[in-house]
């Protein structure tokens, strides 16, 4: 009776342990850009920001378009930036644009679209829809479903 009792109780444990996992990802919904429309202006009213809207979804600001060359998805960009959440914590920070060099079709989708509106020597803030940028997932410190705001300088385009 032992035996037979020890696999089903195991079998009991994992398939409990996995719908609890199953229930964790069902209950983040990926948002729309259009939900997070109203969040998005609140935060540029909040912070100074004059957006304009792509139809993407994306919000931006430039402040120089810049002169040089523009970014292609397959070019490699050197930029100086910050990441801040909607509540003000700052994510990331990169003020050595040598420490990034990255080809921009491999970014976050919110970058991929708002780099290339300017030219090398242009700065851009960016306010992206979480799902532009690392949505139900998250990352790191980022939590799910996240709006983000970029202060990006493009350095250099290659």
């Amino acid at each position: 009776m032992k035996r037979l009792f020890f696999p089903f109780f195991l079998l009991f444990v994992l398939s409990a342990n996995l719908s609890c996992l199953k229930k964790t990802e069902d209950n983040c919904k990926p948002k729309t850009p259009a939900s997070e429309a109203s969040a998005m202006n609140a935060y540029c009213a909040q912070n100074g920001i004059t957006p304009t809207a792509h139809p993407s979804g994306l919000f931006y600001q430039v402040l120089d378009p810049g002169t040089g060359a523009t970014a292609t998805a397959t070019s490699k960009i050197f930029i100086t930036y910050t990441g801040k959440l909607t509540d003000g914590y700052t994510f990331d920070t990169q003020s050595n644009p040598s420490a990034t060099g990255w080809p921009l079709n491999q970014l976050i989708e919110g970058w991929r679209v708002g780099i290339p509106l300017i030219k090398e020597g242009g700065h851009i803030l960016l306010v992206v829809p979480s799902s532009m940028g690392y949505g139900c997932p998250g990352y790191g410190a980022i939590p799910p479903n996240a709006i983000l705001f970029f202060d990006i300088t493009l350095v250099d385009v290659q």
